[in-house]
């Protein structure tokens, strides 16, 4: 029950760090402000309020007290008109007029209150109270023996403005402290966003050479240590394309000299089997030197996938295996055109070569494109579909053992699209044979 409780609150919850980190500042910010108006709303607010209240009741006994101790109507005219001038009250009588029994026009606000309390504790004499008719106004009837006296006093006298000022003062620095930290932690996250670029771009191949070490002493730090990762990488690629291409060279001339004396030998059952192995060699020798080369002199360039794959099924469609594509128009990525090339040239040829009908697909999905081949051959088991992509490796008992493969097809296609920051994947086709799904990154 725990468990979900706190699913359920993670799912509420920012996921990004700039979200979170603001969301660490403003929380108890928020907090802060609450905790604030409430002390200040229980503490100040309220007495401040209080205090007016009992101050302008004070003032209503005072005239009331005045007009008994003062009787006659001039002495009357002049308290009223003195209260009016001097406190601000203006007041009326209706003679022999009755206070009508009918409930309070009050809220239920805490002036309202504060305010029938005064009256009661120093008028001490029946009275009606309205304070929500009139916006400015608040109106107060007040039974007196010889009739009802009316005041009108103004809101104003009862309400201190300075809540109005703290709340917008409170308010107003919250939102500029908000700003602050908004702008401080967007500027915090920044490098480390880049670093992430920097990171996913690498993984797909591509080159970010603006990319520099910034922001706080923990993310520069990060940031040296995948430069120099990417460093040592690069450098093991370098050298291992450089040893590759070197050995395959060497490895030429020797085979060439090998097939210039088994050619001056007659034609033998066994000089053809020693013929045969060597034009395997020979060609396994031209795939790494192709491969080598492909990985250190070409550069990443934005290419319409489509096109690639329409040229590379056009020119196996020499052969007697049809082959159905279908594709969209047009599909834009930065991908090395010459590798990737390959890559697909191996995948159809295997296709081709132990199918009879193949399909090739290329579809959008969400962050990625994906490419499928299927046939309708004999199929991968599923338990050597990992082994397949291990270099000289080679299905012979599942499929013809005449194939002249070298069993770098598939590896070299999956070498070159994890270089792109794909992927490659066998499955079950349709077809019946397999299915090679190729994914790569937008």
């Amino acid at each position: 029950m725990k468990n979900e409780t706190m699913i359920k609150i993670k799912q509420f919850l920012p996921r990004s760090l700039f979200g979170r980190s603001v969301m660490i500042i403003v929380t108890p910010l928020v907090l802060l402000q609450v905790v604030s108006t409430w002390i200040f709303y229980d503490r100040h607010w309220a007495t401040i309020t209080r205090r007016l209240a009992s101050a302008v009741a004070g003032e209503i006994a005072s005239v009331i007290d005045n007009r008994h101790n003062f009787p006659g109507e001039k002495n009357q005219n002049w308290v009223f008109h003195s209260a009016g001038t001097n406190l601000g009250l203006k007041i009326k009588v209706r003679k022999d007029d009755i206070l009508p029994n009918y409930p309070q026009t009050t809220g239920s606000s805490t002036l309202d209150k504060l305010l029938g309390n005064a009256l009661r504790n120093q008028v001490r004499r029946p009275f009606h109270m309205d304070t929500i008719s009139h916006k400015k106004k608040v109106r107060i009837e007040v039974q007196l023996p010889d009739g009802v006296m009316d005041i009108i006093v103004d809101r104003e006298r009862l309400f201190s403005s300075t809540t109005y000022i703290f709340v917008m003062w409170m308010v107003g620095t919250s939102l500029l402290l908000f700003a602050i930290a908004t702008i401080f932690m967007r500027n915090q996250v920044r490098p480390i966003q880049r670093l992430a670029t920097a990171v996913d771009n690498f993984g797909k191949g591509r080159e970010d050479s603006d990319f520099n070490p910034e922001g706080s002493t923990e993310i520069r730090q990060a940031a040296a240590a995948f430069n120099l990762m990417r460093e040592r990488i690069q450098r093991t690629i370098t050298q291992r394309t450089e040893m590759l291409a070197g050995i395959s060279h060497d490895l030429r001339t020797p085979l060439t000299r090998m097939k210039l004396q088994l050619a001056m030998i007659g034609d033998t059952p066994e000089i053809a089997d020693l013929r045969s192995d060597v034009e395997e060699m020979e060609k396994m020798v031209e795939e790494y030197l192709a491969f080598a080369r492909g990985e250190s002199a070409e550069y990443i360039e934005t290419t319409n996938i489509a096109t690639i794959l329409r040229d590379v099924v056009n020119g196996l469609r020499l052969n007697e295996t049809p082959i159905t594509i279908t594709t969209t128009d047009r599909v834009f990525i930065p991908i090395k055109p010459n590798g990737f090339k390959r890559a697909i040239t191996n995948l159809i040829s295997n296709a081709v070569f132990y199918g009879q009908k193949v399909v090739v697909e290329l579809t959008e999905i969400p962050g990625a494109i994906q490419i499928s081949v299927d046939d309708d051959g004999p199929g991968i088991p599923l338990e050597e579909r990992e082994d397949v992509f291990k270099p000289f490796y080679r299905l012979d008992s599942a499929r013809s053992p005449d194939s002249g493969g070298s069993g770098l097809g598939l590896t070299i296609a999956r070498d070159v699209i994890r270089a792109h920051g794909g992927d490659l994947t066998i499955e079950d086709s349709p077809l019946g044979g397999a299915r090679i799904c190729m994914r790569l990154p937008i």
